[in-house]
This record gives structure tokens, C-alpha cells and sequence, in this order.
């Protein structure tokens, strides 16, 4: 009978894991409790491309919380910061903007250039600022993470991973709950420009509060995206799409995986802290989506040109 019992449960929870996907990491976890419902390679090193700005957004709602930045405080766009590729503004330099609005900008827009100013308002310069980057992921437990830069603009050297980009996410949400809005915000204006989120689950998918986009070629495209039903907030970390649409499709088959089978796997789910390293993992080099993604575009770009050509 035990045995039975046993074999049944043991169905049960096979029949609640979603189908592995091709691509990079991905987690899904509570950040109430930690509990992780879901964990595909979640030490796996990788880019985080602008998932890397919820750091940069850490640690301006630190500084404001010290008392040390308002939001009417101004962000000044420096010539370093001018010459960030996009995604960004396009402030000329001199040209200043509320710490409220930069935030806005960094966390909806994904703005590179904003990103710079305001490391270079909370740390004093940008290197201090990466400095302190690495000294609040190692505080935070985020053993696997390394920061170069306050952006995700492409570096061989940046690297995190889905559990280290899941404590961040919970110390953001734990700690400032007060800003949730900012990351579940679909336009800041600027302006006269209204600009879009890139986060399509923010429009599309019911119940989803934020968080956090990013794309670069080595990359592919990463998500945090975080919801919630009946009291239940759910997160899910997606590292490696090979395009936007898988990337949210990826997202919201895990948020619907855990709403639906909540119940059953938060009885046997193991908290994020004590959850097994994965030691094949840590020997990996950072996950590389070049090859999948941006080569396979410019190709398929390369054949339309020369179709047209033939017309």
C-alpha cells in the first residue's frame, strides 16, 4: 500500500514538471518563502544583459532609503554617458533629469544612458558604483554574479545566474516594496514621447506585476517576470529565449505551471538557499546565444535583401 502511495505521488508531481526547453536557465520560484517550484541549470552562468539595471536600480532605492537621494534630486547626463549605445534617451550632455524619471527610464525604457547617470550620482563615479555592484551581490548571496558595467551592454566578464538574479529580485521586492510600481509601469513619458515597455507579459498576461527585460547577442533575450493570483506572487527567471515571443511565452508557461499546480509543489518545493548546486554547472563557461540569435537574423536579413533583389 505504502509503496502504491509512494509510486502515485512520485506520478504526480512527474505530471506537474513543465517540458524542458532547449534554451538557457530558467527558475521559478514564491519570493514570500523562497520556495522554488521550478529549476532548470539555475547555476548555469550567464549574461544578464539589462537584467543588470535591477542592480543599478537596487542601489539608488538604497541611497534613497539612507537619505542620501530624493527623487526630485538631478541626474546629469555626463559625456560618458552621452556616448552609450541604445538602447537609451539620447540626452546631450549637460542635460539633467529627476532621480524619478531616470528610474522610470532605466526600468521601463532599459535606458543605457540613464544607467550611467545615475551610477555616477549614487557611487560618484561609475567604477565606484560597479564596486559597489559586486559588494551588494556578495552580501546578497549572489556567489555566481560579477558587474562591470551598470547597463548589461555586452562584456565577457559580466555574468550572473537565474538563482542569483532570483535572490536579487526578492531583496528588491522584501526591501522596497514601495517601488513595486515602478517595474510593473507599461509606458513613462518623456518628454513628449511616451515610451513602451519591453515586457509584452505586463499587457498581455493577467495578474503580471514586473520585473526586468534584457537582450543582447550573447544573451539571447532574459526575463524576470513576476505575478500574482489570489494573494499568490509567483516569479519566473528565463535566460536564453532566441527571441522576445519565446522569451515570454517561456515565462508565462512556467507563471501558469506554478499557479496551477501551486498547491502540490509548494508541499515538496525546497527554499532557494538550500536548493542543490548543480556542480557540472560551475565549471561551464557563460552560456553564448550569438550563434542562435543575431547570426541566424543577420542570415535570414541577408536572403530577404538578396529576394528583393532578384524582383
Amino acid at each position: 500500500m505504502l509503496r502504491q502511495m509512494v509510486t502515485a505521488l512520485a506520478l504526480a508531481i512527474l505530471l506537474c514538471m513543465p517540458v524542458r526547453a532547449a534554451a538557457g536557465p530558467a527558475l521559478l520560484y514564491e519570493p514570500a518563502t523562497g520556495k522554488v517550484l521550478y529549476a532548470e541549470d539555475p547555476d548555469l552562468s550567464w549574461h544578464p544583459a539589462s537584467l543588470t539595471k535591477m542592480m543599478t536600480a537596487y542601489l539608488t532605492f538604497s541611497a534613497i532609503s539612507r537619505g542620501e537621494l530624493s527623487m526630485s534630486d538631478k541626474v546629469i547626463c555626463s559625456a560618458n554617458a552621452n556616448k552609450q549605445p541604445p538602447s537609451k534617451i539620447g540626452l546631450p550632455i549637460g542635460a539633467e533629469m529627476s532621480v524619478e524619471l531616470a528610474l522610470k527610464s532605466l526600468i521601463i525604457k532599459s535606458a543605457n544612458d540613464v544607467a550611467v547617470m545615475v551610477a555616477e550620482k549614487v557611487g560618484g563615479s561609475e567604477p565606484k558604483f560597479i564596486a559597489l555592484m559586486n559588494a551588494t551581490a556578495k552580501r546578497l548571496g549572489m556567489t555566481r554574479t560579477h558587474f562591470v558595467n551598470p547597463h548589461g551592454l555586452p562584456d565577457k566578464r559580466q555574468v550572473t545566474t537565474a538563482r542569483d538574479l532570483a535572490l536579487l529580485t526578492s531583496a528588491l521586492m522584501k526591501e522596497f516594496p514601495d517601488y513595486g510600481d515602478f517595474f510593473a509601469m507599461q509606458h513613462v513619458k518623456i518628454g513628449k514621447r511616451r515610451l513602451r515597455s519591453h515586457n509584452s507579459l505586463l499587457r498581455r498576461y493577467v495578474g503580471a506585476d514586473g520585473m526586468k527585460t534584457g537582450f543582447i547577442c550573447d544573451s539571447g533575450y532574459n526575463v524576470v517576470a513576476s505575478a500574482t493570483r489570489d494573494d499568490v506572487r509567483l516569479v519566473a527567471v528565463v535566460l536564453g529565449a532566441r527571441s522576445g515571443q519565446s522569451r515570454s511565452v517561456r515565462a508565462q508557461k512556467l507563471l501558469d505551471h506554478g499557479f496551477e499546480w501551486y498547491d502540490w509543489k509548494s508541499l515538496f518545493a525546497r527554499d532557494i538557499d538550500i536548493l542543490p548546486i548543480q556542480q557540472a554547472s560551475l565549471a561551464e563557461a557563460p552560456g553564448n546565444m550569438r550563434s542562435r540569435v543575431c547570426a541566424v537574423r543577420r542570415k535570414a536579413r541577408r536572403s530577404k535583401k538578396k529576394r528583393r533583389r532578384r524582383r
